[in-house]
């Protein structure tokens, strides 16, 4: 990957139509500095492109591996068009990493599944404290931008195709 391009550029014409989409936020409690510095960053891109404060429902969580029930708890409350879910996970010196990893990619893929609503990956997996700042605002962007980004364009996506009746045989 070049250093030369932060990872947070997209192309904002692919977000027109925002305002008034529905979000959750979950947030993972460990890490803290780099959870929030993801969170700010994905709050600032949610309303630079018009969904209110009040249209986001903050969720606050102990650590990365319980994510996916956070959104899951958000969800049965509340009626979301995507749920931005921001983790961070630093290698150490076992393999706990790989599990919460693949277990948290998992439970959202699931969750966004069966709920038919968009459950976004935003967990940062890196091997050390400054990758990861580096991908919190640092010089490779915001993990946290690209996330509410994805969650956007994933909200907009399945509010574009809502009329479809079709099913897949489920």
């Amino acid at each position: 990957m070049s250093s030369e391009k932060g990872l947070s550029a997209y192309d904002e014409q692919d977000l027109a139509g925002a305002a008034g989409l529905k979000l959750g936020i979950v947030v993972s409690d460990w890490n803290t500095e780099i959870t929030n510095a993801l969170y700010l960053g994905a709050a600032d891109t949610l309303r630079k492109h018009g969904v209110l404060d009040a249209d986001v429902q903050l969720v606050r969580v102990p650590g990365t591996f319980e994510l996916p029930m956070g959104a899951k708890l958000l969800l049965s409350q509340k009626k979301l068009d995507a749920v931005i879910c921001l983790g961070c996970v630093i290698k150490g010196e076992t393999d706990h990493d790989v599990y919460i990893n693949q277990a948290v990619a998992s439970g959202l893929t699931q969750l966004g599944l069966l709920s038919n609503t968009p459950c976004i990956f935003g967990v940062l997996t890196t091997n050390n404290e400054q990758q990861a700042l580096d991908r919190a605002g640092g010089r490779f962007g915001n993990k946290g931008v690209e996330a509410a980004v994805t969650a956007l364009r994933m909200a907009l996506l399945k509010k574009s195709m809502a009329t479809t009746p079709n099913k897949i045989g489920y």
